[in-house]
């Protein structure tokens, strides 16, 4: 089976080393991309990203020479660009909608089930325990929760104020698997890379440093910016403030923090405003 070689791997590591979430992460692994090897939608050339992330968890491990983890984390770098951006072969990846008008203003949706993406996520949660600092369940809650709130009046406010979105209320028929993809495939993927990851990694570097929790934020912020370029400076904008309210849940709640607070604004622009973005003037 195609996720069979990260088995060994991880089960390898002392029990200590896997928590729940982790053994649930092993087996969504498994179940999903052994579905879609049976399916045709993952090709054998899939398996060369594959042995490479093995080789870059194998490199990283803490008890590895300093440049052997620098090169490792180098690999993964690059092969999170790659994927995240699906350059490389071997993943059918399934259009599952579109292109589809949610409303009559918007722009045509088109969404995908991608397995490239997803492996960034799950090499991160499996590999590198510390992406996911430990918070109070309570203090995730309220972190992620106020970030949810804030971030999304402050988003959805300049979104209007740019012309990008509008109120438009809806229950699309689709809506059930758009929103297990955007959390699975998309939410978690992102933050457990800008926000566990990037944020998370800087600020173990720049620990001693003045204010190297805000720099790490705020590089973890207009990268998530960055991501939305595509859709002109206004959405990267847009990004970017949406980057600070959940660096900011984040910081004071952990991943599951950031990624509820992502989710949430996710959810409430799909269903009650203009989705994905408004039709340019002059555009049919």
């Amino acid at each position: 089976m195609f996720a069979l070689p990260w088995v060994a791997i991880f089960l390898a590591a002392p029990t200590t080393w896997l928590s729940a979430i982790r053994w649930l992460s092993l087996g969504l692994l498994i179940l999903g991309y052994g579905a879609a090897l049976a399916n045709g939608q993952l090709g054998f050339q899939a398996a060369i990203p594959v042995a490479l992330l093995l080789l870059a968890a194998y490199a990283v491990r803490s008890n590895r020479k300093m440049h052997v983890q620098y090169i490792g984390h180098a690999l993964f770098i690059v092969l999170a660009i790659a994927l995240s951006m699906h350059w490389l072969p071997g993943f059918h990846n399934p259009r599952v909608i579109g292109p589809e008008r949610f409303t009559p203003d918007a722009v045509p949706f088109t969404m995908y089930l991608n397995l490239d993406k997803p492996l960034i996520g799950f090499w991160l949660l499996l590999v590198l325990p510390w992406i996911r600092p430990q918070h109070e369940l309570r203090a995730s809650l309220i972190s992620g929760i106020g970030g949810l709130v804030v971030t999304t009046a402050a988003c959805l406010a300049v979104a209007a104020l740019l012309g990008l979105v509008t109120w438009a209320p809806k229950w699309p028929s689709v809506s059930w698997l758009w929103l297990l993809n955007n959390l699975l495939l998309v939410t978690f993927t992102e933050e457990a890379l800008l926000r566990g990851y990037l944020q998370g990694g800087l600020s173990r570097l720049l620990k001693q440093r003045p204010y190297g929790d805000a720099l790490a934020l705020c590089a973890a912020a207009v990268s998530f910016g960055l991501l939305h370029i595509s859709g002109g400076w206004q959405w990267l904008v847009v990004g970017t403030v949406a980057g600070i309210g959940y660096g900011l849940a984040y910081r004071f709640g952990g991943l599951q923090a950031a990624v509820l607070a992502h989710f949430g604004l996710n959810v409430l622009h799909f269903f009650l405003f203009t989705y994905p973005t408004l039709q340019p003037a002059g555009h049919s």
